[in-house]
């Protein structure tokens, strides 16, 4: 799977930077639910007065989508024998 990273300044002039970003498709049904999770995510961190740094999309989806959504979304396989 493929990740953007999105960097920005908070309003105190602080650089904030969002990684693992996943990128979906169009046409992937969980397109427009990322796009609105990353809204409220942005929306969330400009809230705060001293934000961090650097924050994680891909941990924030981990505690606020369902387990069921969020492997299908991160579907990662797992090798055998290390290959």
């Amino acid at each position: 799977m493929l990740y953007k990273s999105l960097e920005f300044k908070h309003v105190n002039g602080q650089k904030v930077k969002i990684v693992d970003i996943p990128f979906v498709e169009e046409s992937n049904s969980y397109h427009f639910m990322l796009g609105i999770r990353l809204q409220s995510f942005i929306s969330k961190i400009y809230a705060h007065q001293n934000p961090n740094k650097i924050y994680s999309f891909k941990e924030h989806l981990k505690r606020v989508m369902k387990w069921k959504d969020y492997e299908q979304l991160f579907n990662t396989e797992i090798l055998k024998h290390n290959a």
